[in-house]
């Protein structure tokens, strides 16, 4: 058996969500075009006859701008010292510019094979994927170098086959059937949160929270689930609820189905929409919330 983690970084938006779930199977982690979607590392798990492969999804390598950003990429930084190999995905429709030199310099001594994946290949042709590598190449020797598109899958079996070639003899160490290290109450709160981003407008997605506040399996077998949404402003809570409570509906109506997905079960949400003033400069409120610096 081989065993081991793989962490994907990258900036963001490039696609790293895209490909984890797409590995695992089910939704785990929540995609948006809004940029810095991913806010905590998440683990997704494959088990087979090969093995088993934790992939560390970590947020988008960007430069702060509040504590919460602090804190994302020192999740993303951090997670390159605890893995067997790191996954370095780019987006072959943007070029090469200054903030993938300044990932280079967070991973060109790295002690682990790096492989630069190359993602999004079925918007373009092989001749630009070339041209678009050989800048990362002049920076930077990578242990393999792999052109697909996370969202149809294209050469998602090479990558894997190539990753267990990289991989040591190991233990299995999470159960078989774990697809993930996360709660389902987690989860479920990345829903919704993912629902709300894709429904706004612009101004309100990153300062958008969404915390559990009481999950509880009923005798009747439907799951009760009370979820509190946090805005950092009133004219944010009230794009929220939107006009007579309509947006606040569909994003329930719309979070309460992939949640039943998941869950296998009925589900009652219970959504509110609450204000917590600069939640993101705020160390007490990011403790609270789960992004604990």
């Amino acid at each position: 058996m081989k065993s081991g983690f793989v962490s994907i970084v990258g900036r963001p938006n490039v696609g790293k969500s895209t490909l984890i779930n797409g590995i695992v199977g089910e939704k785990i982690a929540i995609v948006s075009e809004k940029p810095q979607t991913t806010r905590t590392r998440i683990q997704g798990i494959i088990t087979g006859e090969r093995g088993q492969i934790i992939f560390v999804d970590t947020p988008g390598i960007h430069k702060p701008k509040h504590l919460l950003g602090q804190y994302m990429v020192k999740v993303s930084t951090q997670s390159l010292e605890e893995v067997d190999i790191v996954y370095y995905m780019v987006d072959v429709t943007r070029p090469f510019g200054s903030g993938e030199k300044y990932i280079i310099n967070q991973l060109v001594n790295a002690s682990v094979p790096v492989f630069l994946l190359v993602n999004k290949i079925d918007l373009t042709d092989e001749k630009v994927v070339k041209e678009f590598i050989q800048p990362f190449c002049n920076e930077m020797n990578f242990a393999e170098i792999i052109a697909l598109s996370a969202a149809k899958g294209t050469n998602i079996s090479k990558l894997l086959d190539t990753t267990f070639n990289y991989l040591p003899e190991g233990p299995l160490y999470y159960p078989s059937d774990n697809l993930t290290d996360q709660p389902e109450s987690f989860i479920a709160a990345e829903i919704i949160r993912e629902k709300a981003l894709q429904l706004t407008r612009d101004e309100v997605p990153h300062s958008l929270a969404v915390e559990v506040e009481e999950y509880k399996q009923q005798s009747n077998g439907k799951l009760y689930l009370r979820a509190a949404i946090y805005t950092e402003r009133e004219s944010q809570k009230g794009i929220i609820i939107g006009k007579n409570g309509q947006m606040l509906k569909t994003i329930g109506e719309q979070s309460r189905i992939d949640i039943e997905k998941m869950v296998d079960a009925p589900v009652y949400l219970d959504l509110w929409v609450k204000v917590k003033k600069n939640w993101r400069d705020n160390e007490g409120n990011l403790n609270q919330l789960g992004y604990r610096l």
